[in-house]
């Protein structure tokens, strides 16, 4: 009787073994995608989403009551460790004066974890507001983001750039690179995004559009 038991118990137990190596991997969430070629900002006319952030000094806040009653100038980059992301936010140091002489706020949104976003703070002598978006939530709401491939994280990994590190998280995702500007009701009055990660707003066109959206 012993036998016969201990015997279905070893059958179950490789059966059982056998369904889990075999059984398929949880899916990947479909909503993002898998290029930066195939991503779908929101558009001028849409409402800014919420979403939660972390600020430099690791507190959480709220998107909407950021913009709270603001205009706003809103961009999304990469990360600290991209050097086209570094010009464009020297840049953006440049015509922060101007955007504040017409009321405006500057807002840019990377994957970073606080501690990187202090690095990148000195870099520049940055006084406008960088935010931390680790978990994607916002990036994701505002149609930016997709997955970054094993061999792209290979190739960052061969120029010492570590995803897990910057973002303090294996989610392998990132932001298309992309500006906003948004008008004090949270309404989006011109937007920019570009899947070439090399090309990014001209500053001028970004002063422009600001003024106009007044």
């Amino acid at each position: 009787m012993l036998r016969t038991l201990m015997t279905g118990f070893i059958k179950s137990a490789l059966l059982v073994g056998i369904y889990l190596t075999i059984a398929p991997a949880a899916p990947l969430d479909d909503s993002i995608p898998l290029t930066a070629q195939e991503v779908h900002p929101l558009a001028v006319g849409d409402s800014t989403p919420g979403g939660a952030l972390v600020t430099i000094a690791g507190k959480n806040v709220e998107f909407k009551k950021l913009l709270a009653g603001k205009p706003s100038v809103v961009i999304f980059y990469r990360g600290g460790w991209c050097p086209y992301c570094n010009l464009q936010m020297g840049q953006l140091v440049k015509i922060q004066p101007d955007l504040s002489k017409m009321g405006y706020q500057l807002l840019a949104i990377s994957t970073d974890k606080p501690q990187k976003l202090k690095e990148s703070l000195g870099k520049h002598q940055i006084s406008y507001t960088l935010l931390s978006d680790q978990s994607m939530q916002l990036t994701r709401k505002f149609g930016l983001a997709y997955r970054v491939s094993r061999e792209i994280l290979a190739k960052m990994q061969e120029r010492g750039i570590s995803l897990d590190s910057s973002t303090g998280n294996s989610l392998h995702m990132l932001p298309v690179p992309a500006a906003f500007v948004v008008d004090k009701k949270g309404i989006i009055r011109f937007v920019y995004f570009n899947p070439d990660i090399k090309v990014r707003v001209n500053p001028d066109d970004l002063l422009k559009a600001a003024k106009e959206a007044k």
